[in-house]
């Protein structure tokens, strides 16, 4: 390493140890929260309506009830209460799943992206191998899986 670039490399190690970058400036680790930067001072959380506490069970078993609740929000008259938090939603009992039971064999993700879609839970026999690929794949879809003995 030719001189010139270790004075370079010493002139830069000062300034990021001196805590200041070239402008001068100091930067702000970390960083302040964002809600706190974004919430105006008068904000009071929020308040529910008088009586049932403006909390609506809504059941969501998979996509299409999803799809069902966002389409039902778009038609609702009270989409003010929803936006201003006046109204708002609580996660229901969920629907029973129904099972997809594998007795023997490879589980692959083809099968667990199946489980998913019939109700999320895979039952495996003793005889049923699980794949590391479907492990993954079952965790990012959230499908519980069951060994039986």
């Amino acid at each position: 390493m030719s001189d010139s670039a270790r004075d370079i490399l010493r002139e830069l190690l000062a300034e990021a140890l001196a805590g200041t970058n070239a402008n001068g400036v100091t930067p702000q680790v970390p960083p302040p929260p964002v809600a706190a930067v974004h919430r105006p001072s008068t904000w009071e959380g929020v308040r529910p309506l008088e009586g049932d506490g403006g909390l609506e069970p809504v059941t969501i078993g998979n996509d299409d009830d999803l799809n069902r609740f966002v389409r039902d929000l778009f038609a609702r008259p009270d989409r003010e209460a929803i936006a201003t938090g006046r109204v708002r939603f609580t996660l229901g009992a969920a629907p029973p799943s129904s099972a997809t039971r594998v007795e023997r064999g490879a589980v692959t993700e083809r099968r667990v992206a199946a489980a998913a879609q019939a109700g999320g839970r895979l039952v495996l026999g003793p005889r049923a191998v699980l794949t590391p690929l479907a492990r993954e794949k079952a965790r990012a879809l959230g499908v519980e899986i069951e060994r039986e003995s």
